[in-house]
């Protein structure tokens, strides 16, 4: 393991660049069978080629240097080296899009919550392959990550959460706000937004409106999203359930694969889950959220628009302005993607733009009493 290590610390430090028309892939897994299907899935687009696959990190190492791939798509479970410390000195010493394609089961899915930490793009379920049609049905799914990861220019720092995270002093309070069923804060992010969203709710006290949470992510990863976040935030964070009223101090996640929306009746806001059609290509869709918050709560609302590739969400949070509610975007320094905040920022629907680091203050400050 020690000449691994060695070997790693040889990596250039330069990111990779497109050098032909196609896309060059780099497939790492274990499996030479899911090695072999996803060759043929990435192969049968003129646009992408797989130009070598791995078993291994060590092989991967080799095969970085001598390719200079777009993408890498990445199994978590390898011999002589884990995925997650592939992919941490990788970010550290070469940083480049990864995605990574894991196993739907619950430490599977907490693992993919921490390769993203550690700057994956995006992650795919890897299907039970009882048959060889098994990853072929994810085809399409695989293909599009691809081609979005590859537009995504590396700017993730690296954030070790190997002992835990510390964003704050948890003993130093800021300034009350005023707790208030009558307001909202809403969230929608997308690529980078696990760290994005950890880093705001941590920031935040029990004394803050109820706040709810559109994170592009499938089914079967936000469950242990919001309880990882949990342990960590003085909020309460969970899983949205259909027909919960919100609560000030808590957070709720949309469930992955679902959409979330909110609705009022008798004063108080409730949370509706539905399983209805992707809109943008997304479930959960940042713009059904946003839409719905527009319709019910208005001025009563703050939104926030995070890091993520694409438009969803910029036309939700222009008709929450329209509402009266007051938005807030993610700037481009601290983005992983300047995306969906700059879509936003261009159509007239944000009022501040701020740095992650700074946008809990400037939304407490926003929600002071008297405010």
């Amino acid at each position: 393991m020690t000449g691994l290590l060695k070997l790693f610390n040889e990596f250039p430090v330069e990111s990779s660049r497109r050098s032909s028309l196609k896309i060059k892939v780099l497939v790492i897994d274990d499996s030479a069978l899911v090695r072999t299907l996803l060759t043929e899935i990435i192969n049968a687009n003129e646009d992408m080629e797989v130009v070598a696959t791995a078993a291994d990190a060590l092989i991967a190492r080799d095969l970085i240097k001598l390719h200079n791939p777009d993408v890498l798509t990445l199994d978590i479970e390898m011999p002589k080296m884990d995925g997650l410390v592939f992919l941490e000195r990788l970010m550290r010493l070469r940083p480049m899009p990864v995605i990574v394609i894991s196993s739907l089961t619950v430490p599977g899915s907490e693992t993919a919550l921490r390769a993203l930490k550690l700057g994956a793009v995006d992650f795919v379920t890897k299907p039970k392959l009882n048959s060889g049609s098994g990853l072929i049905e994810g085809a399409d799914v695989i293909v599009s990550k691809i081609r979005m990861a590859v537009k995504v220019e590396m700017r993730i720092p690296f954030v070790d959460i190997s002992s835990g995270v510390n964003f704050h002093n948890i003993n130093v309070l800021p300034t009350p706000i005023c707790v208030s069923a009558e307001k909202l804060i809403v969230i929608g992010a997308s690529t980078g937004g696990v760290v994005a969203i950890s880093t705001f709710l941590m920031e935040m006290t029990a004394d803050c409106p109820g706040i709810l949470i559109t994170q592009h992510m499938p089914a079967g990863f936000t469950l242990s999203f919001a309880r990882r976040l949990d342990t960590l935030c003085r909020v309460t964070v969970k899983e949205a359930d259909d027909g919960e009223v919100v609560l000030p101090g808590h957070a709720y996640i949309a469930p992955g694969g679902k959409h979330m929306r909110v609705t009022k009746k008798e004063g108080s806001f409730y949370i509706q889950i539905d399983d209805s059609a992707p809109v943008n290509r997304h479930k959960p869709s940042v713009d059904v959220l946003f839409n719905s918050v527009a319709k019910y709560a208005g001025k009563q609302a703050t939104g926030i628009i995070m890091t993520g590739m694409g438009r969803d969400g910029a036309l939700g949070m222009l008709n929450m302005k329209h509402a009266g509610a007051y938005n807030f975007a993610q700037d481009e320094e601290s983005c992983a993607v300047y995306g969906m905040p700059k879509e936003a920022v261009a159509l007239g629907a944000v009022d501040v733009i701020a740095n992650l680091n700074s946008l809990a203050d400037l939304v407490r400050n926003q929600l002071l009493c008297g405010n």
